[in-house]
C-alpha cells in the first residue's frame, strides 16, 4: 500500500497489496515475465515479488470500500493493458492451477538471493499469491493489541478468499493450499499473547538476531502492524479473482479492528486462542473453505458450518458495520459469496465440466480481468435459475447460484417448459410402464414397484474415462486375490495379510481351493460410487459375488424412451442395451465350444427375479433354476432340451454347494464337480465373497500395491476393523459420528449411520459392536453427491450413488471393461441410504461417449493410461 503520513486510529484508512499471477494465454501455463511487465509501469504502485510469475499491486489509501474497489480495478487494469501486448493475462488466485515446481524463477536481487540459499525448498515453492489487507492503525501499542484480540475470526475471513485447491497439477483436497505452503516458513501464524509494540519488536529483533529471517519484512504474522506503514495488516488471505470478495473481506477486518478498538477502550478483557487450537482452526479454514465446518469462538472453538459462520459474523459486527457506514454493502456483498462459493468451489465446478484444468486456468483470468462486481463469468443475466431449489454444496446440477450447470440445462429447462400438468401426465405414463412391464424389486420378501425418477444424471466422457481406468485397476487386484489365497497364498506368506483375515472372514469357502487355477474368479464386477465434496469419485463398495442392477439400468432407459422421448439426448450418449452383447461374450470366452451359457436363479421369489429374466432374454442365455438342471456323463445339461452348458451365470440366494432341487437331489454340489474338473465355467465362482466383505475392502489399495504394484486410482471411504482392539476402542466412542455396518452385510441391512441415528440406537450398536466385533466395520460419512429429482412435480436434490460394472474375459488390463451401462441408485428425501432394498429409487444414467472413445483401455497404450491416471488424480 502506498502509506499516507499521519493516519490515525480513529481514520481506519483503507489500502491493499495484491499479487498477480501472470498467465501465458497460448499454454495457460505461468510466464516468468514480471520483469518485462514491471518495467512499463509505475513504481509508486506496482513492484516485484520473489517469483518472476508474479506482479504485486500497491492501492493508494481509501477511505471506504468503493474507493478500494476502484483501486483494485485500475491496477489490475493496467497490468492487464501491458501483460496483453506480450500475450498475458493475470490471475488473483493463491496457486495457478497448472503451476509446476518448474515453473519458479527466482527474481535477481540479492535479498531475494539470500533468502533462497538460506531456505532452498521452501523458496521454491512459493509460486503462491495473497492479498494483504491495510487498515489504518498508527498506534503501535494499540495495532498490536488489536491484532491479537481478532485472531478467532481469521479463519472466516480465510474460507472466503480460498482460492488454491490445485498444486502442481492436482487438486490437493484443500480449498488453500496456499496456506499450507505459506505456514512452512518459520515466522507464519500467529505471534502468542504480546502486551505491548515494545515486545513485539523485541519477538521481531530475537527473530532476526537468530539468524532465522532476515528482517522484519519476513515477521510472516497472520496480522501484524505493517513494516513500511502505519496500518495493521491481515496476511492471512488467499488473492481473490473476484475484486468484491477482497472488498467483503476489507469490509470485515476493518469493522473487526474497530470492534476491538471499542474493546480495548471499554476495559473489557482480551480473549485469545492458544497457539494450538489457532493454528487448527487456520488448517481447518484452509482445508474445507466454504464448503466444511470451520472453528469458531474464543475460548473453546467448536465446528460452525462456514456459512452459519460468515453470517454470525457479520450480524456480530453489524452495530461497527453500521457506524463505519459499510452495512448495507457488506452485508450484500456477504450473501453474494455465499451464493457464489469462493474461487476453490468455482474452480473444482469447472474442472468437472470436462475435466480439464486449462478450463479452470480460463475461469480464473476471466473472473480477475472480468466484471469488477463479482458475477462468475457463465452466469450470464439470460440463464434462470432453478426455482425453489434447495442448493447444496456437492450438487451435481445445480452451481451454489441456483444456476443450473452447463451439461444439465437443457434437462432442466425442458422440465420447467413441460410444467406440472405435463410432469402429472408423464408421472402416470411411468407407473403405468412399470406395471405392464413388471419392473419391481424384492424388499423384506415382498415385490413392488421400482420407482424412478424422471431426471436423468449425467456422467461425462471424461468422468467415465476416470473411473474406466480406476475400476479396471481395482477389478484386476481383485482378481489376482482370489486367485491368490485361493491358490499358492502369497500374499499370506509375505505378511501382507494376516492368515485370520482371509480364512476366517465370512466369505470363505474351502471348496473353492478345488477349482483349476486357471479359474477366472470373477468376471462380472460390481462397484459402488459416490462422489466426494470436490467432484471426484469414491468406491464405496465392492461386489464380487453376484452384482444386481445391470438390467433395472436398462429398463429405466427403455421407460425413459417411452415415457419422456421429446427429453433432448447429448450427442455421444451410450446404449446401454449394448451391454447385453458383451455381458454375453464374457460369460462364453472361457466356455466349451458347442456349448450354451445359462443364468442359474434361485426363481421367482429372487428379490431381482426382473433382472435374472432380463438379462437372460437380453444376452441369448438359458434361465435355468435348479430343476431345469442335470448332470450327465460329466457335463451339465439343460434338462429339457439337453443342451450341454458350457457357463453358469450363478444369481443364487445360497451357496452352490446348498443348492438342492424340488426332488432333493444335491444338484448344486454336482455341478460343482463338473467345475472342478474344468468342464463347466462358474461366474461368478463360489468363494468371492472372501473379497467384498467390508473388512477387506479396506485392504484393497494394499491389493493393488500388492499385485499390480501401482498406487490406487481411485480413492476408498476410510474404514475401521472394530476387530481390531486399538480401532474398536475409536470407534467404540464415535458411533454417533461414523456409519457402521456388518461385515457380511448387504442391500443396506444392519447399516447406521451415526449423525442420523437415535441416542438409543448408538447405544444398542456400540453393546452388538462390543459382543461380536469381529461382525462389524466402522467408515466415516461420506457426503454423497445430490442430483435433481422431480418431487411433487419440481425439482429438488436427493442423495445419489452409483453402480457401474466391470467385465473380464482374462487376467490382464486389456481383457477388462467397464460396461457403458451404470445404475443411479437415489436415496428417499433426508437419507443418506440409496440401496434399493432400503426404499431408494433410481434414474436413468446417461454416459457420454467422446467422439475418440474406446469403450475399453487399449491394449499397451501405456502413454494413454499415464494420461487418464494423471487427470483420475487431479480429481482426488
Amino acid at each position: 500500500m502506498t502509506a499516507a503520513p499521519g493516519a490515525s486510529a480513529c481514520q481506519l484508512t483503507l489500502g491493499a497489496e495484491e499479487e498477480l499471477h501472470l498467465i501465458d494465454l497460448e499454454r495457460w501455463q505461468l510466464s516468468a515475465r514480471a520483469p518485462q511487465i514491471l518495467a512499463r509501469l509505475p513504481e509508486v504502485n506496482y513492484s516485484a515479488e520473489i517469483q518472476r510469475t508474479t506482479v504485486e499491486t500497491n492501492t493508494d489509501v481509501v477511505t471506504s470500500l468503493g474507493g478500494l474497489r476502484d483501486e483494485l480495478v485500475r491496477l489490475r487494469r493496467g497490468v492487464v493493458e501491458v501483460a496483453e501486448r506480450e500475450g498475458l493475462g493475470i490471475a488473483a488466485v493463491g496457486t495457478a492451477p497448472r503451476s509446476e515446481f518448474d515453473d519458479f524463477e527466482l527474481t535477481a536481487t540479492g535479498r531475494y538471493g539470500r533468502m533462497q540459499e538460506q531456505y532452498r525448498l521452501l523458496v521454491d515453492e512459493q509460486l503462491i499469491c495473497g492479498t494483504q489487507i491495510h487498515v489504518g492503525v498508527a498506534d503501535r501499542d494499540l495495532a498490536v493489541e488489536i491484532a491479537q484480540r481478532i485472531q478467532p475470526h481469521l479463519p472466516i475471513l480465510l474460507a472466503l478468499s480460498a482460492s488454491s485447491p490445485y498444486w502442481n497439477g492436482q487438486d490437493t483436497g484443500y480449498a488453500s493450499i496456499r496456506t499450507i505452503i505459506w505456514q512452512r516458513w518459520p515466522s507464519a501464524g500467529a505471534t502468542g499473547p504480546l502486551a505491548s509494540a515494545a515486545e513485539y519488536d523485541e519477538l521481531l529483533a530475537d527473530l532476526i538476531g537468530s539468524g532465522v529471517i532476515a528482517d522484519a519484512k519476513m515477521a510472516y504474522f497472520d496480522v501484524r502492524p505493517s513494516a513500511h506503514a502505519p496500518t495493521l495488516e491481515l496476511r492471512v488471505c488467499d488473492a481473490t479473482p473476484v475484486v468484491d470478495d477482497a472488498v467483503l473481506i476489507a469490509g470485515l477486518f476493518r469493522a473487526l479492528v474497530r470492534a476491538a478498538e471499542i474493546e480495548i477502550t471499554a476495559g473489557l478483557p482480551r480473549q485469545v486462542l492458544p497457539p494450538p487450537l489457532h493454528r487448527a482452526a487456520i488448517w481447518q479454514a484452509a482445508r474445507g473453505g466454504l464448503s466444511g465446518p470451520l472453528l469458531v469462538g474464543s475460548a473453546h472453538p467448536r465446528p460452525t458450518p462456514a456459512l452459519e459462520a460468515v453470517r454470525g459474523l457479520v450480524e456480530t459486527l453489524s452495530p461497527v458495520l453500521d457506524e463505519l457506514g459499510d452495512l448495507d454493502e457488506v452485508c450484500e456483498l456477504a450473501e453474494t459469496a455465499l451464493a457464489r462459493g469462493n474461487s476453490a468451489d468455482r474452480q473444482r465446478a469447472a474442472y468437472v465440466e470436462r475435466g480439464d484444468l486449462d478450463d479452470v486456468m480460463r475461469l480464473v483470468v476471466a473472473e480477475t480481468q472480468g466484471d469488477t462486481r463479482g458475477r462468475t463469468p457463465g452466469d450470464e443475466p439470460d440463464e434462470r435459475v432453478v426455482p425453489r431449489y434447495a442448493i447444496r454444496a456437492g450438487d451435481e446440477a445445480v452451481r451454489s447460484t441456483g444456476v443450473a450447470r452447463p451439461a444439465y440445462r437443457d434437462l432442466v429447462e425442458h422440465v420447467r417448459v413441460t410444467g406440472l400438468d405435463g410432469i402429472a401426465e408423464r408421472v402416470v405414463a411411468r407407473d403405468r410402464w412399470t406395471q405392464e412391464n413388471e419392473l419391481d424389486f424384492g424388499v423384506d420378501g415382498r415385490k413392488q414397484p421400482f420407482a424412478v425418477d424422471l431426471v436423468p444424471r449425467l456422467i461425462l466422457a471424461h468422468e467415465w474415462t476416470e473411473l474406466e481406468v480406476g475400476l479396471v485397476q481395482r477389478s484386476r487386484a481383485i482378481e489376482a486375490f482370489l486367485a491368490d489365497v485361493y491358490g499358492p497364498r502369497r500374499i499370506i506368506a509375505d505378511g501382507v495379510l494376516p492368515e485370520s483375515a482371509v480364512l476366517g472372514a465370512p466369505g470363505w469357502r474351502d471348496e473353492a481351493c478345488r477349482l483349476p487355477a486357471t479359474t477366472l474368479r470373477a468376471p462380472i464386477l460390481g462397484f459402488d460410487l459416490v462422489r466426494n465434496e470436490y467432484g471426484g469419485w469414491r468406491v464405496l463398495e465392492d461386489n464380487v459375488r453376484n452384482p444386481s442392477g445391470m438390467a433395472y439400468a436398462i429398463a429405466v432407459r427403455e421407460l425413459m424412451d417411452t415415457v419422456m422421448p421429446d427429453l433432448p439426448r447429448p450427442d455421444g450418449l451410450a446404449d446401454p442395451a449394448r451391454t447385453l452383447e458383451r455381458l454375453r461374450s464374457t460369460l462364453l470366452a472361457r466356455a466349451k465350444p458347442g456349448t450354451r451359457g445359462a443364468l442359474f436363479t434361485s426363481g421367482p421369489g429372487a428379490s431381482a427375479w426382473f433382472e435374472h429374466r432380463r438379462l437372460a432374454d437380453g444376452a441369448g442365455l438359458l434361465l435355468v433354476t435348479a430343476d431345469d438342471l442335470d448332470v450327465r456323463d460329466g457335463r451339465v445339461v439343460h434338462r429339457a432340451s439337453g443342451q450341454p452348458i458350457g457357463s453358469l451365470y450363478l444369481r443364487l440366494d445360497d451357496e452352490l454347494v446348498d443348492v438342492h432341487d424340488g426332488a432333493g437331489r444335491a444338484i448344486g454340489a454336482e455341478i460343482f464337480e463338473v467345475a472342478v474338473a474344468g468342464d463347466v465355467v462358474l461366474a461368478n465362482a463360489p468363494g468371492n465373497g472372501v473379497a467384498d466383505d467390508k473388512a477387506m475392502y479396506r485392504s484393497v489399495p494394499e491389493l493393488i500395491a500388492y499385485y499390480l504394484d501401482e498406487r490406487p486410482l481411485l480413492e476408498s471411504v476410510p474404514t475401521y476393523r472394530t476387530s481390531d482392539p486399538t480401532e474398536r476402542r475409536a470407534v467404540l466412542e464415535r458411533v454417533g459420528e461414523l456409519v457402521t455396518k456388518p461385515v457380511d452385510g448387504a442391500g443396506g441391512v444392519g447399516v447406521l449411520i451415526g449423525p442420523a441415528a437415535s441416542a438409543a440406537e448408538v447405544a444398542a450398536r456400540r453393546l452388538e459392536i462390543a459382543a461380536h466385533p469381529d461382525a462389524w466395520v466402522a467408515q466415516e460419512v461420506v457426503a454423497l453427491s445430490s442430483v435433481p429429482s422431480l418431487q411433487d412435480g419440481r425439482l429438488q436434490p436427493r442423495h445419489v450413488d452409483l453402480r457401474a460394472f466391470v467385465m473380464a474375459t482374462g487376467r490382464k488390463r486389456r481383457e477388462h471393461h467397464l460396461a457403458d451401462v451404470a445404475l443411479t441408485r437415489v436415496a428417499p428425501e433426508g437419507s443418506l441410504v440409496v440401496n434399493s432394498s432400503r426404499g431408494g429409487g433410481a434414474k436413468d444414467t446417461w454416459i457420454i461417449r467422446g467422439e475418440d472413445d474406446e469403450p475399453h483401455t487399449s491394449p499397451g497404450d501405456a502413454q494413454q493410461d499415464d494420461e487418464r491416471s494423471r487427470r483420475v488424480r487431479s480429481r482426488r
